[in-house]
């Protein structure tokens, strides 16, 4: 068998491990250890030097954590990955790589919270300024370039607006401007969408997302094109800033990522039945998930992605008081940030992930006070559905009383 074109389903299970290097052992072993030993102090000298291959310590390398990075740079289609200890620590790793004073970065019109204050803080600190824009079309994209522009950062699907961004367009003008694109492409997985393959340079998740998919680990992932490229990062930003992965979090990973396809099947499953429900509730205002035959970029996403994935965001009749009314009325679903998980999770991002971006930034975002993000579950339907009709019953009538 050709294992160049097996599949992502055989892939998570198989890629990056071979069990005759580690004493035979089906499951990969846990080497929960922070330095390692060298038969002599001629062969210390040579792994430092880089002339021989082994290990040295840690957060320079572990084995563990060595065959997470094999893998996620097999179904990612690229030619390095780095783990990281979260999931902004992948994206400081890579903006701090590409980056120096004065230079700039063009964003997409919304990220996420917590980068979006990355970027502030590295413009106050380093003069390293950013803007974010639509992105619709090739032109609005050039037109937002500055002379100090040196990457293009994607968010797509957007959080928590499921906006799409154009990955084809982003990476034709980044390519005629020498220009690198990053994609964070947590919402998605790699099941869903490769933006490698669409031609970006770099891309990253939030491993503590989908990949792990059972709540217990966080984590960060950055695959790019570039094998030299990435071992330069690891050398440097990755060595030097400290942001390392876990062994034990690297192990849990690979046990999670085993059933990335399984389970991903079933939150979209789920997502299109509470799609389907929410359409049919008066009280919903407005709808944003990328294979919603209504949704204005459906057919970009139908490009890029091979499916919708396990987020739908909604927008109910009031504003913030009435949104965490709804949430405060559920019982099965959880009020909780993060997405991914075998449980369904509801978040109010203007009050939660995206509190620390500006109003007039959130507005521009889309991102409104009667606005909640649903990550869905791997839960029956049915439960699901019931939960959102007593928690909409809820609403209802406090709206009546008012």
């Amino acid at each position: 068998m050709d294992e160049k074109t097996i599949n992502l389903e055989t892939a998570v299970i198989h890629k990056g491990y071979k069990s005759s290097l580690h004493h035979d052992s089906l499951a990969t072993p846990l080497y929960q250890t922070s330095t390692f030993s060298f038969a002599t102090a001629e062969e210390g000298e040579d792994r430092f030097a880089g002339t021989c291959e082994g290990n040295i310590y840690s957060r320079l390398g572990n084995p563990t954590v060595r065959v997470l990075e094999e893998r996620m740079s097999e179904i990612e289609y690229g030619e390095g990955a780095l783990a990281f200890g979260s999931g902004m620590a992948s994206v400081s790793a890579i903006l701090i790589h590409l980056t120096k004073a004065g230079d700039h970065v063009l964003c997409s019109r919304g990220i996420y919270g917590c980068t979006f204050g990355l970027l502030e803080m590295m413009e106050e600190k380093y003069g390293i300024t950013h803007n974010l824009v639509a992105m619709t079309t090739e032109q609005e994209i050039e037109q937002a370039l500055r002379p100090e522009t040196v990457c293009i950062y994607v968010e797509t699907p957007i959080n928590p607006t499921m906006e799409i961004v154009d990955l084809e367009a982003v990476c034709a003008v980044a390519a005629r401007r020498g220009l690198r694109v990053v994609v964070d492409n947590t919402f998605s997985s790699p099941y869903l969408q490769n933006p490698l393959q669409i031609g970006a340079d770099f891309v990253l998740h939030s491993a503590t997302k989908y990949l792990n998919g059972h709540g217990d680990v966080v984590g960060g992932i950055l695959v790019g094109k570039d094998a030299e490229e990435m071992q330069r990062i690891r050398m440097s930003v990755q060595k030097d800033v400290g942001g390392i992965m876990s062994p034990f979090d690297a192990w849990l990973l690979l046990r999670g990522m085993k059933t990335l396809h399984v389970r991903m099947d079933r939150h979209i499953s789920n997502t299109k039945k509470v799609l389907e429900f929410l359409k049919q509730e008066p009280l919903v205002k407005k709808i944003y998930y990328p294979f919603d035959e209504d949704h204005p970029q459906v057919e970009i996403a139908k490009r890029q992605m091979r499916d919708g994935g396990g987020l739908i965001s909604f927008e109910i009749e009031g504003g913030k008081k009435e949104a965490q009314a709804f949430m405060n009325a559920l019982s099965l679903i959880k009020i909780a940030v993060s997405l991914g998980d075998a449980e369904t999770l509801i978040q109010h991002p203007a009050s939660m992930t995206h509190a620390v971006v500006p109003q007039k930034s959130r507005e521009a975002m889309g991102i409104t006070e009667s606005l909640m993000r649903l990550s869905v579950g791997l839960e029956h339907i049915d439960d699901l559905t019931a939960d959102l009709a007593e928690a909409f019953k809820t609403v209802k009538a406090k709206l009546q009383k008012a």
